[in-house]
C-alpha cells in the first residue's frame, strides 16, 4: 500500500471512530432527554378529596410547570387504610410510570402488624411534601380545659375516657399508644374510618377526646378545643395552640407525606422525579397554594425521606412490641 493510501485509510478510521463516538454521545443523550414519553400513573392511597388527595392535585399543577410534555393520570387504589394503594406503587413495573403517595407511619406498620404485602424497602424514595403535626382536641363545651386535666380524669376512671382516632396501626394509633405509656393511663379506643366521622363524633359527643391531625381538625375548628400539639415547635396553622412539649409532656406525633416509585426504577429516572419535585417545592407558588388547603409544607429529599422512614421503623416496632400488638 502505498504511503497517500495508508493516510486516506487512516483519516477515515479516524472520520468513523469520531462519527460513532459522536453517535454514542448523542443517543446517550436523547435517552434522557426522552424521559418522559408518555403519562404517568399517580397512585393515591385514599379517597379523592381527601388530604392526601389534595396535596397531589396541588403538585400536579406544578408538575405540568415544570414537565409540561406529559400529564399525571390519577389511579385511586382505596383500602385498608392505604395498604392497598402503597402495595400498588411496590408491585408496579419499575419503569419509571408509576409512581404514589406514601404515608408515615401507615406503612411502615402495615407490614409490620398487618402482613402488608410490601416493605419500606420495595420504593425508591422521590420526596417528602408534609409534616402534619398531630393535635389532642376537645369539643368546645367539653369539661377539659388542658391535657393535664384529661389525663388527671384517666388516672382516676381506667377505661372511662373516649378517645377517637382514624384507624388502627396508624399515626392515631401510635400517639395515642406513645400518650398511654408516658402517662400510664388506660383507656377506650373508638377507631373511625375517616377524619370526618371523627369530627363529628367527637362533636356530637360520642367521645371525650380525639387525636388528629392539624389538617383534618381545622375543618371543625370552631367547634374545638385544641389542648396542645405534638410538634417540637408551634405551627403556623396553630400559632396560639402551644405544643406538648412547651406544657410538660414529652410527645412528638405526626403523618408525613411524600412520593416514591417501585424499587428498581432506572437510577436516572429516579433523580429526574427528585429534580423535578424539588423544584415544585420551591416555587412560591406552589408554597402559597399549600398554605392555602391548610397543607403543613415540609420538604425532604428522596434520600432524607429513605433515611427517615427506616429511622421510625424502629420507634414503631419497640412501641408495638410494648403493648403486645406484634412479637
Amino acid at each position: 500500500m502505498k504511503k497517500n493510501e495508508k493516510m486516506v485509510l487512516i483519516i477515515g478510521i479516524v472520520v468513523i471512530l469520531a462519527l460513532a463516538l459522536t453517535g454514542c454521545g448523542q443517543t446517550s443523550m436523547a435517552t434522557k432527554e426522552e424521559y418522559p414519553t408518555k403519562p404517568l400513573s399517580m397512585v393515591i392511597a385514599f379517597s379523592a378529596g381527601g388530604s392526601s388527595d389534595i396535596q397531589a392535585r396541588i403538585m400536579q399543577k406544578y408538575w405540568n410547570k415544570y414537565v409540561p410534555e406529559q400529564p399525571w393520570v390519577f389511579n385511586y387504589k382505596v383500602g385498608a387504610g392505604g395498604a392497598i394503594g402503597f402495595a400498588e406503587i411496590a408491585k408496579a413495573q419499575p419503569d419509571g410510570y408509576t409512581l404514589g403517595g406514601l404515608n408515615v407511619p401507615h406503612m411502615i406498620l402495615q407490614p409490620m402488624a398487618q402482613g402488608a404485602q410490601f416493605s419500606i424497602d420495595d420504593f425508591e424514595y422521590i420526596s417528602q411534601v408534609v409534616t402534619d403535626p398531630q393535635v389532642l382536641a376537645v369539643q368546645k363545651d367539653s369539661p377539659f380545659k388542658t391535657w393535664k386535666e384529661v389525663i388527671d380524669y384517666a388516672k382516676a376512671n381506667p377505661n372511662k375516657l373516649k378517645v377517637g382516632i382514624v384507624g388502627t396501626f396508624s399515626g392515631h394509633h401510635m400517639m395515642l399508644l406513645d400518650l398511654q405509656d408516658k402517662t400510664g393511663i388506660e383507656v377506650t379506643q373508638v377507631v373511625y374510618k375517616g377524619a370526618a366521622d371523627q369530627n363529628a363524633a367527637l362533636l356530637g359527643q360520642e367521645i371525650d377526646l380525639m387525636i388528629g391531625n392539624v389538617n383534618d381538625v381545622m375543618r371543625s375548628m370552631e367547634n374545638m378545643n385544641i389542648l396542645g400539639i405534638a410538634a417540637e415547635k408551634r405551627n403556623d396553622f396553630l400559632p396560639d395552640v402551644p405544643t406538648l412539649k412547651e406544657t410538660g409532656l414529652d410527645l412528638v406525633s405526626d403523618i408525613r407525606r411524600g412520593f416514591a416509585v417501585p424499587k428498581g426504577t432506572d437510577p436516572e429516572k429516579v433523580r429526574f422525579l427528585r429534580d423535578a419535585f424539588k423544584k415544585i417545592q420551591e416555587d412560591p407558588d406552589y408554597l402559597a397554594d399549600m398554605k392555602k388547603a391548610g397543607q403543613p409544607t415540609d420538604n425532604m429529599s428522596g434520600e432524607e425521606f429513605d433515611k427517615y422512614v427506616h429511622e421510625q421503623q424502629e420507634y414503631n416496632k419497640n412501641l408495638l412490641t410494648k403493648f403486645n400488638l406484634i412479637k
